[in-house]
C-alpha cells in the first residue's frame, strides 16, 4: 500500500468510498456519526484544494480516504474529562474511510500520518466502537472528550512518540 495526495478528479471515487464507510458504520452499531451526506461533496473538494486530503491506494485501486493536518484543529483546543498528552505541534487525522476491500487500511493510513508527526491526534463517535479499537490497537490512548462543530461530543486520542 502507499500514501498520496487525492486528486480533485478522483472526488466521485472517493465519495463511494464514503458511502460505503456510512453504511459499515450503520450496520456496526453508529448509525449518527456520519449523516447522509457527510462528508460533503464540497468539504472532501476543499480538503482537496488545501492538499489535506489523501488516498491510501493498492496495486492503484484506492483502497481508503482520510484528512489530514498539521495545524491546530479548533476543536481540539478544549478537553473535558482529561488531557492532552502532550500539547505540542501535532498533526490531526479525521474522515478516515476503507472501501472495505483491503485489509489493514486504518492502521497502515495511521501509522503514515505518525511517521509524518510523531504526535498525532484523533477522533471518534461515542457509538463508533470499530474506530475505537483501531485507535487503541494502533498505540492510541484515550484522552478525553472534545465537541465537534455542531456541540456532539466524541471521544479524543491522541499517539506521541
Amino acid at each position: 500500500m502507499k500514501i498520496r495526495q487525492a486528486r480533485l478528479q478522483e472526488i466521485s471515487e472517493i465519495m463511494k468510498i464514503y458511502d460505503t464507510a456510512r453504511e459499515f458504520m450503520k450496520e456496526h452499531g453508529n448509525p449518527t456519526q456520519w449523516n447522509p451526506g457527510y462528508p460533503s461533496k464540497e468539504m472532501v473538494e476543499e480538503d482537496c484544494r488545501q492538499g489535506y486530503l489523501y488516498v491510501c491506494e493498492e496495486e492503484e485501486t484506492l483502497a481508503g480516504v482520510f484528512m489530514f493536518c498539521m495545524e491546530p484543529d479548533p476543536t481540539y483546543q478544549h478537553i473535558y474529562e482529561g488531557q492532552w498528552i502532550k500539547e505540542e505541534a501535532y498533526g490531526t487525522m479525521h474522515r478516515m474511510a476503507s472501501s472495505g476491500k483491503v485489509k489493514g487500511v486504518a492502521a497502515f493510513c495511521l501509522d503514515w500520518c505518525f511517521q509524518q508527526r510523531g504526535n498525532l491526534r484523533g477522533d471518534t463517535h461515542e457509538d463508533n466502537y470499530v474506530m475505537q479499537s483501531v485507535f487503541e490497537k494502533n498505540g492510541f490512548q484515550k484522552c478525553g472528550i472534545i465537541y465537534v462543530a455542531d456541540g456532539t461530543p466524541r471521544i479524543a486520542y491522541q499517539r506521541i512518540v
